[in-house]
C-alpha cells in the first residue's frame, strides 16, 4: 500500500529530502518578501475599498476623511514595523509574539496570542482567497457564480504548492507579487502624472453614481463612532507583518539583520501603495457602498441586486489604463493572483507556530514533525481545512469574512509589544555600558510606544466591529485557548504518570526470560516495561532499537541509557528522511535474511487510554509499525500495554454499567430465562 501511495504523493509534492538538506530551503530576502510578506502586500487590494465601504453609510460627504483615515493607518503601520524590527533582533529564535508573551507575561499571555494568532491565520486565508475569486470574478462571470467551489479549489492548489515546501512554493510566489508591486506603483505613477502633469479627467466606472447613505447627517458621537470602524478596516493593511517575526529561522543568515530589512521594505512598499490608492479613489470619484445594489443610484434609479461591485483597485486601474487595456489586465490579473498567494504568509506562519506549540505540548505532536518535503505538512493540511470550513460557511464573502479579521492580531500586536517593554526593563537592570542602555531605551520606548498604540486600535476594533461580526473571532480564540490548555495537562499528566523512577521500581522487574527487538523512543515506565517483559522471554539475543529522525532526542536517549546503566544493547538506526516505519521494516527484513529459519519477534510498548480523543494523541507510529509488520513473514508483533490512569477510570465506568440495576429490579428479583416446553412440529 505504501508503494502504491508513493506514486501520487511524489506526483504531487515532489522528491523528499533529506533533514541535513534543511539549510538549502532557508530563504534570501528577495524570496522571503513575497512568502511572509505577501498579505500585507496584497491587502492593499481590499483595505482601501474597505474604508470607503464604511464611510458611505453616512454618504458621499463623509468620503473627504479618507485621507485622514490613511494618515493614521500609515502611522499606526510604520510604529508595528519599527516594533518589530527590535522583535526580530531580539528574539530569533522564530517563536514570534507567542515566545515574547510567554517568556516576559507567562504562559498565559503566550497561550492568548497563541490562540489570536492561530485564529488570524486561518481567516488571513479565507478573506485572501474569497476576496481573490471576487477580483477575478469580475472578469469571470463564472467564477462569481461558483464562489464557493472555486475558493475551495483554490485553497486545495495552494495547499498541495506548500506541501512541495517553502522554498519552492516561494520561487512560484515571487513573480506575481512583484508584477502585482510594480503594477501598482507603475498605476500611481502614471495616474499623478497624468492628473498634475497632463491635466487629464480620470473618473472611475462609478464616478456618475449617487450614494443613499443610511445614516444621513451623521454629527458628534456618532460621525466619530463611524470614522473609527472605517479606520479599524482600513487596519486590515497591518494583517502579516507579524509573519516575518515568526519565521526568522527561515531566513539566510545572518537571520535577524535579514528579518530586519524585509519588514523595512514591507513597510514602505505596503504604506506606498495603500496611500496611492486612497489618493486616486478620491481623484477618480470612486464609489462604494456596502448593499450597492440598493444604495448606488444612477439617475435616480438604484442600479438593483443584479448589480456587482468591482473593487477600488479595479476602478481605479480603468480609470488610470483605460478598461481593456493590456495594463489594466496585467493588474487586474496579478491583482487576483497575488490576492490568492497572499494565503501564503499564513501557510507559513500557522504551521511554524503550531509546530512551536507541539513542542510546548499545546498541539498534537505529530505538528511538529516535518514531511517529506522539509514543511510542516501535518499543519499545512490542519490550515487549509479549517479554512475551507469558514469559506463553506461565509459563501466565500469576503466583507462578511473581513468583520472576523484583525482581532486576533492586534490582540498579539498589543501582548507582543507590552511584552517587548518588559523585555528591556529586565536588560536594563542588569546593564551597565551606556551606549547598550541608550540602545536599550530607544527600543523600549518604540516598543511601548508600539503598544500604547495597538492596545487603543484593539479596543477600537472591539468596540466598533464586536457586533458585525468580530465575537466569532473571540470565540475561535476561546475554543483554541482552551483546547489547547486541554491538550497540555493530558500531556503533563502522561508524563508525570509515565517517568522512569531513579530508584528501581516494579517497571524495573525481571519477571522471568524473553527476546527480541524492543523498540523504544525514551527511557520511560512503558519502555521500562517492555524491556523487563523481553528478558522473560530468554531470546538468544536481545536488543533495543531506536530511529533516529531527531538528533537531539537520540543524544539524549543514549545519555540517559548510559547513565541508568541498562543491561541491553541500544540500536539506532538513521534515518534522514525522518522516516520510522520503513527504517524498522528493512532491520527487522535483514534480520531474517540472515537466518531465515530464526523468528524475529518485534516488541512495541503501548499507551492505553480511556477516552476516544486521546486516541488521535498517542500510539500513531505503533500502528502504522504493527500494521506493516503483522504482514512480514517470520516476524511476530508483541505490543506491551501501558494503562494510564484515564483507562482505569474507563474500566471502572464500564464495571458500574455492568452492575446498573434498572429501577424495581431490586423487588422483582432478575428476570430468569425459562425451559421452553412447547411442543414441536
Amino acid at each position: 500500500m505504501s508503494k502504491l501511495t508513493d506514486v501520487p504523493k511524489r506526483i504531487l509534492i515532489g522528491r523528499a529530502l533529506r533533514s541535513d538538506r534543511l539549510g538549502e530551503t532557508l530563504l534570501p530576502k528577495r524570496v522571503a518578501l513575497p512568502v511572509f510578506a505577501s498579505d500585507p502586500l496584497s491587502s492593499v487590494a481590499y483595505a482601501p475599498g474597505e474604508v470607503l465601504l464604511v464611510l458611505s453609510i453616512a454618504g458621499l460627504s463623509a468620503y473627504h476623511f479618507s485621507p485622514w483615515i490613511a494618515v493614521a493607518v500609515v502611522v499606526l503601520m510604520f510604529t508595528v514595523v519599527a516594533s518589530y524590527r527590535q522583535n526580530v533582533h531580539a528574539y530569533p529564535s522564530g517563536g514570534g509574539d507567542y515566545e515574547v508573551a510567554t517568556t516576559n507575561l507567562g504562559p498565559k499571555a503566550g497561550l492568548t496570542v497563541a490562540s489570536a494568532l492561530l485564529v488570524d491565520y486561518v481567516l488571513t486565508v479565507a478573506v485572501s482567497i474569497s476576496a481573490g475569486i471576487e477580483n477575478l470574478g469580475s472578469a469571470i462571470p463564472f467564477v462569481v457564480e461558483n464562489k464557493v467551489a472555486c475558493a475551495i479549489g483554490v485553497i486545495v492548489l495552494l495547499t498541495l504548492m506548500n506541501l512541495r515546501g517553502v522554498r519552492e512554493s516561494g520561487t512560484l510566489f515571487a513573480i506575481p507579487t512583484y508584477v502585482f508591486v510594480a503594477g501598482v506603483f507603475l498605476m500611481i505613477a502614471w495616474g499623478a502624472f497624468r492628473g498634475v502633469v497632463l491635466g487629464d479627467d480620470m473618473r472611475a466606472p462609478t464616478a456618475d453614481f449617487e450614494i443613499k447613505p443610511e445614516h444621513p447627517g451623521l454629527a458628534g458621537f456618532a460621525l466619530v463612532f463611524l470614522l473609527l470602524r472605517a479606520f479599524s478596516s482600513g487596519c486590515a493593511a497591518l494583517t502579516g507583518v507579524e509573519a516575518i517575526s515568526n519565521g526568522v529561522p527561515g531566513f539566510r543568515k545572518p537571520k535577524s539583520r535579514n528579518a530586519a530589512t524585509t519588514l523595512a521594505m514591507m513597510g514602505l512598499l505596503a504604506v506606498t501603495m495603500f496611500c496611492g490608492i486612497i489618493a486616486l479613489a478620491a481623484a477618480t470619484d470612486v464609489r462604494m457602498a456596502e448593499n450597492p445594489g440598493r444604495d448606488l443610484v444612477h439617475n435616480g434609479v438604484p442600479l438593483g441586486p443584479g448589480y456587482v461591485q468591482d473593487p477600488v483597485i479595479s476602478q481605479v486601474a480603468e480609470a488610470v489604463f483605460g478598461h481593456g487595456s493590456f495594463l489594466f489586465m496585467i493588474l487586474a490579473a496579478a491583482t487576483a493572483l497575488v490576492l490568492f498567494l497572499a494565503a501564503n504568509t499564513a501557510y507559513n506562519g500557522f504551521p511554524l507556530l503550531g509546530s512551536i506549540l507541539a513542542q510546548d505540548r499545546y498541539l498534537p505532536r505529530q505538528l511538529h514533525t516535518r514531511g517529506d518535503r522539509l514543511a510542516f505538512s501535518n499543519g499545512i493540511v490542519l490550515l487549509a481545512g479549517a479554512a475551507m470550513l469558514l469559506v463553506w460557511i461565509y459563501g466565500a464573502d469576503s466583507t462578511r469574512l473581513i468583520q472576523l479579521y484583525i482581532v486576533g492580531v492586534f490582540v498579539s500586536f498589543t501582548l507582543s509589544q507590552t511584552g517587548m517593554v518588559r523585555h528591556w526593563n529586565r536588560l536594563l537592570r542588569a546593564e551597565k555600558d551606556p551606549a547598550a542602555r541608550r540602545r536599550m531605551v530607544r527600543a523600549r520606548a518604540i516598543n511601548a510606544f508600539g503598544a500604547f498604540f495597538t492596545g487603543l486600535v484593539l479596543v477600537v476594533v472591539l468596540l466598533t466591529k464586536f457586533t458585525h461580526g468580530a465575537w466569532v473571532a473571540l470565540l475561535g480564540m476561546c475554543i483554541f485557548y482552551v483546547t489547547m490548555t486541554a491538550i497540555r495537562r493530558h500531556y503533563d499528566r502522561v508524563a508525570e504518570e509515565i517517568a522512569a523512577p531513579d530508584a528501581p521500581g516494579e517497571d524495573t522487574v525481571r519477571p522471568s526470560r524473553v527476546h527480541s527487538v524492543v523498540l523504544v523512543s525514551k527511557v520511560h515506565r512503558p519502555a521500562l516495561r517492555a524491556l523487563a517483559y523481553a528478558k522473560l522471554m530468554r531470546s538468544d539475543t536481545l536488543e533495543a532499537l531506536s530511529v533516529n529522525v531527531d538528533a537531539e532526542e537520540t543524544r539524549a536517549l543514549r545519555e540517559e541509557w548510559e547513565r541508568r546503566g541498562i543491561d541491553v544493547p541500544l540500536k539506532v538506526l538513521d534515518s534522514p528522511y525522518r522516516e520510522v516505519t520503513r527504517p524498522v521494516i528493512e532491520y527487522v527484513k535483514s534480520l531474517r535474511a540472515q537466518s531465515p529459519r530464526d523468528v524475529v519477534s518485534v516488541i512495541i510498548p503501548e499507551y492505553v487510554v480511556g477516552h476516544w480523543y486521546e486516541h488521535f494523541l498517542h500510539n500513531q507510529s505503533a500502528l502504522r509499525l504493527k500494521g506493516r509488520l503483522l504482514f512480514t513473514p517470520g516476524v511476530m508483533v508483541t505490543s506491551v500495554p501501558y494503562q494510564l490512569e484515564s483507562s482505569e477510570a474507563a474500566k471502572l465506568r464500564a464495571r458500574r454499567r455492568q452492575n446498573w440495576s434498572a429501577p424495581g429490579s431490586a423487588r422483582r428479583g432478575p428476570a430468569e430465562r425459562t425451559k421452553d416446553t412447547s411442543p414441536r412440529t
